[in-house]
């Protein structure tokens, strides 16, 4: 393997290492209250559906919230844009840790959740823009940190919340404070010319049929993911620790088949081809976790298979979305996160009624039905999506080979 293909992946520049580690421990909060939900409303006294709604408060503001990350982005500059997002979450999550009420957390997380839209949508354009190895490899980086990031945050959400549930606020609130200074130090400025982007940017992005195909296939898809994330914890009845470390091989599972999988399929068949052969996959993965939602060992197979294929979904989905148009990545990944995370907002309470208006196996259905719609949705869309099938994925093809030399 020439030198000049080994630095493809493992080694970028200082900036995409400061980028990439501060975007585990931003993608570490999604999955970090999952362990303490049990606990949160035992000890506030909250309704299942009431503690479910700290996924929809931050994910709901995250999503609407990127539809104008990209002009703030574009008018002051990535460093800007990715400091102020980490330093919304480093405030918030601490007004979190010293909540007294279910409320107050719910409104706390919505503010995290803006500053996760600032930060997240600007750190994809930014790796992409400054990573070696070309838009694949930094891709593949991207993907690792969010594999890496969701497997942590539950597992460091089960040990600290066998102390109480605040601490793993307050441990988010600790990584972040490095991840501000690591880009603080590290991040030498935007890695892409500064070109002011439109408020209607997003809106008008999602009138291209490819991008709004893929949009409304996330949206589906991402229902299903945080019902299997969001919802589980409560059937599975475990302690902080039990839950932390079935998410955290859940999470482990997503890094894995992100990384190495699903850039070896996309060498092998086209990209929607891909998706329409994990999709149904995961639907029949959460129809077995409604069959062994009274059977914590089922379950907990179901939940980390699942993981296995949310990381293939996750890749194949990224690379689509940057490579289905040739508006500025920033504009793309805005427009299509702004509505992927709406159907991540709208999974948990929806779940949480459908158990205590019928019982645990009813959500898990919910979340299947909704992934076949995402699966219908690329089938009935798939000739918009043409250009996202005629790139075939020799960059992704390299991006593996320099991983698993890197690797070896």
């Amino acid at each position: 393997m020439s030198g000049g293909a080994s630095s493809g992946v493992w080694r970028q520049p200082a900036q995409v290492w400061a980028v990439a580690f501060a975007s585990v421990v931003a993608f570490m909060g999604i999955g970090l209250v999952d362990p303490i939900l049990p606990a949160i409303a035992e000890s506030l006294q909250a309704s299942a559906v009431q503690t479910e709604l700290l996924f929809t408060s931050y994910l709901l503001v995250t999503g609407l919230a990127m539809l104008i990350t990209s002009w703030v982005s574009s008018r002051i500059g990535a460093k800007r844009t990715l400091l102020i997002g980490l330093a919304l979450i480093v405030v918030f999550a601490l007004l979190s840790a010293t909540a007294g009420s279910v409320d107050a957390i719910i409104g706390f997380r919505a503010g995290w959740g803006l500053g996760n839209a600032l930060f997240i949508s600007t750190a994809l354009a930014t790796i992409v823009g400054a990573a070696s190895g070309g838009s694949s490899a930094a891709i593949v980086l991207y993907e690792a940190a969010l594999g890496l990031g969701i497997a942590i945050g539950p597992l460091l959400g089960g040990l600290l919340g066998e102390l109480s549930w605040r601490g793993p606020f307050f441990g988010v609130v600790a990584l972040m404070a490095i991840a501000f200074v690591a880009v603080l130090v590290l991040l030498r400025g935007p890695s892409e010319p500064r070109q002011p982007v439109s408020l209607a940017a997003p809106f008008r992005a999602l009138r291209q049929p490819a991008l709004a195909v893929l949009a409304i296939t996330a949206l589906f898809y991402n229902i299903g993911f945080f019902v299997l994330l969001a919802f589980s914890p409560f059937p599975l009845g475990f302690g902080a620790m039990g839950i932390g470390l079935t998410f955290f091989g859940w999470g482990l599972g997503l890094a894995i088949t992100s990384v190495w999988v699903a850039p070896w399929m996309m060498r092998r068949m086209r990209r929607t081809t891909v998706i329409l052969i994990v999709l149904p996959l995961l639907a029949v993965d959460l129809l077995a976790a409604a069959l062994f939602s009274s059977d914590p060992a089922g379950l907990v197979t179901c939940i980390v298979v699942g993981g296995l294929l949310l990381g293939v979904m996750n890749t194949v989905l990224t690379e689509s979305v940057m490579e289905a148009t040739d508006l500025p990545r920033s504009v793309a990944s805005s427009a299509y996160s702004a509505v992927r995370f709406l159907g991540g907002a709208a999974a948990p309470p929806i779940a949480a009624a459908l158990w205590h208006a019928f019982d645990a196996r009813v959500p898990y259905v919910f979340a299947a039905a909704s992934v076949l719609i995402a699966a219908a949705t690329i089938l009935i869309g798939r000739r918009a999506l043409a250009r996202v099938d005629e790139r075939e994925a020799d960059q992704a093809d390299e991006a593996v080979s320099v991983l698993v030399g890197d690797a070896a």
